[in-house]
């Protein structure tokens, strides 16, 4: 949903929203739902609220996919790009990483939902947490079961290890 940011009134506008959105970085599974509490003070826009969805994900252990809860709560605020058009580079620092910007005075909604949504992503998915994962050696999925490799093997960087508890018996 766009606003015209110039149209916001002066007490703000509170939405509750039920959207579909499109993501192609993240499988939405159901419509988003998002109260936002859209405030202006001159031409800077000041959002907060709660978003929440239901996401399709896949475990970084056993590469299974799975269904996961998003509930993002957050605050941020939002400039006119034309402040940044002058610069070549732009960077921001450790107090404005909760800024945004906008372009022609309109303020999308759903740019802020995708953007949050995808902040809160895990950087690593697991299905639980108690997931054991793949076999190393054969690929198989662990939580259904063991599989019949043996790990013989010792890392190199440990092998003076070994050597030095055989010493010691």
């Amino acid at each position: 949903m766009k606003f015209v940011i110039s149209e916001i009134p002066d007490e703000g506008i509170e939405l509750e929203l039920t959207e579909n959105i499109d993501c192609e970085s993240l499988n939405i599974l159901t419509p988003v739902r998002a109260l936002i509490k859209l405030d202006r003070r001159g031409a800077e826009v000041i959002a907060k609220g709660v978003i929440t969805a239901n996401v399709e994900m896949q475990c970084s252990r056993c590469l299974e996919n799975f269904t996961t809860h998003i509930k993002s709560r957050f605050s941020a605020v939002y400039y006119p790009a034309k402040e940044i058009d002058n610069e070549d580079h732009y960077e921001l620092t450790g107090d404005e990483l909760d800024t945004g910007f906008y372009e022609d005075d309109i303020f999308d909604t759903d740019e802020l939902i995708k953007e949050q949504l995808l902040l809160n992503v895990p950087m690593k998915p697991l299905c639980a947490d108690k997931c054991v994962g793949l076999c190393l050696k054969c690929g198989a999925d662990l939580n259904e079961g063991r599989c019949d490799c043996e790990f013989s093997e010792i890392d190199p960087r440990l092998a003076v290890l070994k050597q030095l508890l055989q010493r010691k018996e």
